[in-house]
């Protein structure tokens, strides 16, 4: 594990007043690089970068110093920032150069801008040497390494449902963004990791992005915090189905998808009444087992639940995709096939033969305790983030369902969602469609295949009539008999109201 002393977030404060006079933002860095060097940045190639930071300007030079990781004189250092300051307090390092000391600086860690949901100015704070790796990626990780934003982390940030809250409680840590998210919304948020020196980090984010303090605890999983609930639970965690535990922030050091089923199972004691847990997790397709069937075990009594699958990889794509995040592609033929081999081996082992990505939601209901709403899908789509209050409206079609049978159903009212569209799909020239789809523009993006009576429906939910007088009209116009299409048509009304098609009126 690495043992580099970390800076003191006393400073913080100050630092943060300098970056932002020197507009060191996201929106800044987009003004200065320009689209495609920002956009390389994020895939952490940094050429275009540095291209466009050759001048001298306060921007430029925090670009080279946070973002870029060169070293840069430290009369232009101190320009911009509290040079002296910075370096007593270990953000900063002086660099060897000649023999002489002091003539140049370098970071101690890596101080990234991120935009806030609603505009504001963050930072995070987190190891060097992890986002400039260029086309070989970053290797070389240590054990106990911390990684700073990525793609994972603004996925769960935009699933998390955004309610004030009494209590958040965020797993596994790491930099801090997911409390950094949460203490927007909650009144007291809890952070624990396994490794100390993301804890560590956690304080960093959060005192230089202007944010309160939250209590912090070393430990695994729900262990230090055994006792205590929460309205709000997140964990990004160290989900990847490996060989052994080489590297703290990626490998969980329990046997295939254990600890993720151990963080959704323990999910349940932790969480208050209506409260939400939000989880990024790997899961094993193994050999004659249903993967939907192993995730619904997985979701503890009292809860329900909304798992999405969205990716799948077969074991050879999932070694080697981990395999080159680790920088074991840059090992010697022998040493890379032989990690290779420990991964296949593994795999071959648990029956694995691929392993799903996604999301899972669990909400604490007392419903759930005798009529459990549990759906699990697979939608490797495209969708729009955030997707928080599409959660919570998820759930809350799911109590509506729950609490209407189909009588129930017939006498309600529904509406239409916005900006769902009817594609028709058939032969050119054809006098019907084949079928028709509905789709969705917003949100989870679904389309979904009905027939022409559910369109039919769907089009003329504004409500203000009852979905029974509605479908007495269809009857007349199509010539059926009413009672016949009240029977049948509740199921199509289920599954339009519980994908967000119809909303209750």
């Amino acid at each position: 594990m690495s043992t580099t002393s970390l800076p003191a977030p006393d400073l913080a404060p100050r630092l943060r007043e300098a970056l932002l006079a020197a507009a060191f933002t996201a929106d800044g860095l987009l003004d200065l690089l320009g689209a495609p060097a920002y956009a390389a940045l994020a895939r952490s190639e940094t050429v275009p970068a540095l291209r466009a930071t050759r001048g001298a300007s306060p921007l430029e030079t925090l670009v080279r110093l946070f973002l870029l990781q060169r070293s840069v004189p430290a009369d232009r250092a101190a320009a911009v920032l509290p040079l002296d300051a910075c370096l007593d307090g270990g953000w900063l390092v002086r660099e060897e150069t000649g023999g002489a000391t002091g003539h140049a600086v370098r970071a101690a860690v890596d101080v990234r801008p991120y935009g806030g949901p609603e505009g504001q100015d963050w930072f995070i704070v987190s190891d060097l040497g992890l986002a400039v790796g260029g086309a070989g990626g970053a290797s070389g990780h240590d054990e106990g390494v911390v990684l700073g934003v990525g793609g994972a982390s603004t996925t769960l940030a935009g699933i998390t449902v955004r309610t004030p809250v009494e209590s958040a409680l965020d797993v596994g840590t790491g930099s801090g963004i997911q409390a950094l998210h949460a203490a927007q919304h909650a009144t007291r948020v809890t952070a624990t990791d396994l490794n100390p020196r993301a804890l560590e980090f956690t304080r960093l984010t959060l005192a230089l992005s202007g944010a309160p303090a939250a209590e912090l605890y070393e430990g695994s999983l729900f262990e230090p915090v055994e006792g205590h609930t929460y309205d709000l639970v997140v964990s990004n965690p160290p989900f990847v189905i490996s060989p052994g535990a080489r590297l703290t922030y990626r490998d969980g050091g329990m046997g295939g998808d254990d600890l993720c089923r151990a963080l959704v199972r323990g999910a349940g004691e932790v969480l208050n009444e209506g409260g939400y847990a939000h989880f990024l997790a790997n899961w094993q397709h193994v050999e004659g087992e249903d993967w939907q069937e192993r995730l619904r075990s997985w979701v503890p009594r009292g809860c329900d639940a909304w798992i999405v699958q969205r990716e799948v990889q077969d074991v050879a794509q999932y070694a080697e995709l981990w395999l080159r995040d680790a920088g074991d592609h840059r090992a010697g033929p022998e040493e890379y096939a032989a990690r290779y081999e420990a991964w296949l081996d593994e795999f071959e082992a648990r029956g694995t033969r691929s392993v799903g990505f996604g999301w899972i939601t669990l909400r604490r209901s007392a419903a759930a305790v005798d009529d459990p709403s549990v759906v699990v899908e697979e939608w490797p789509h495209p969708v729009e983030q955030p997707l928080g209050d599409q959660v919570r409206a998820h759930f809350a079609r799911q109590d509506y369902l729950r609490e209407h049978d189909d009588a129930a159903l017939l006498a309600a009212r529904f509406k239409l969602a916005d900006e769902v569209v009817q594609e028709q799909v058939g032969l050119p020239g054809a006098d019907d469609p084949e079928h028709v789809v509905l789709r969705q523009n917003r949100g989870m993006r679904r389309a979904t295949r009905v027939d022409s009576v559910a369109a039919g429906f769907a089009g003329v939910c504004d409500g203000t009539l009852a979905a029974g007088q509605i479908l007495d009209a269809i009857a007349q116009l199509l010539d059926e008999d009413p009672v016949v299409l009240r029977d049948r048509t509740p199921a199509a009304i289920r599954l339009l109201v519980e994908e967000g098609f119809l909303t209750p009126a």
